[in-house]
């Protein structure tokens, strides 16, 4: 009996742990992406300005990442993002990561990390810490990526700080074939 109350405990221990890691942040499956937004782009054809990545990116398959901060996890997400995208390109996918932020030194930093990882299709954004009306980006999440396609969300990855990992960046790149069918 004791046995079996000790193991019910670490079930609904680790159910329970596993539950405060979870966070609901971003557009979710099923549901269609907000819409509009204007972030400053870092690179891409649309660098310096302030351009909408959703509308640029229309019905076509897309990665869309908001960050709070870049750290090696982030810079190696952008990297495998950057290649699935080009991977994909003949089903026209896009990528785009918003980093949510009002730190003034952050665009020099984001310049640095696309030049230095050479980036083509995967563009860098900046927008307010909140992040666009009607994304409903977590406060508590770090990272949240959003795959969709014709505009409707086929998967969704939110982060708590220090949950980005590589085996979590493994199974979001899995998850780029459920937009690019």
């Amino acid at each position: 009996m004791m046995i079996r109350s000790a193991a019910v405990a670490i079930v609904l221990f680790a159910s329970s742990a596993f539950a405060a890691d979870t966070i609901k942040s971003g557009p979710q499956v099923g549901e269609k992406v907000p819409g509009p937004f204007h972030p400053l782009n870092i690179n891409g054809e649309m660098a310096g300005k302030k351009h909408c990545l959703f509308c640029e990116n229309g019905q076509n398959p897309v990665a869309m990442i908001f960050a709070r901060d870049v750290d090696e996890n982030v810079i190696a997400l952008i990297k495998k993002i950057e290649a699935a995208t080009a991977a994909n390109s003949s089903a026209m996918m896009g990528s785009f990561v918003v980093f949510l932020s009002d730190n003034k030194d952050l665009e020099g930093k984001l310049k640095q990390v696309a030049e230095k990882t050479g980036l083509k299709k995967c563009v860098l954004s900046i927008d307010n810490p909140a992040g666009p009306k009607g994304y409903e980006i977590a406060e508590k999440a770090d990272v949240t990526v959003v795959l969709y396609v014709e505009r409707g969300v086929k998967a969704n990855h939110s982060f708590a700080k220090g949950g980005l990992t590589p085996k979590a960046i493994d199974a979001i790149v899995e998850d780029v074939k459920k937009i690019t069918k």
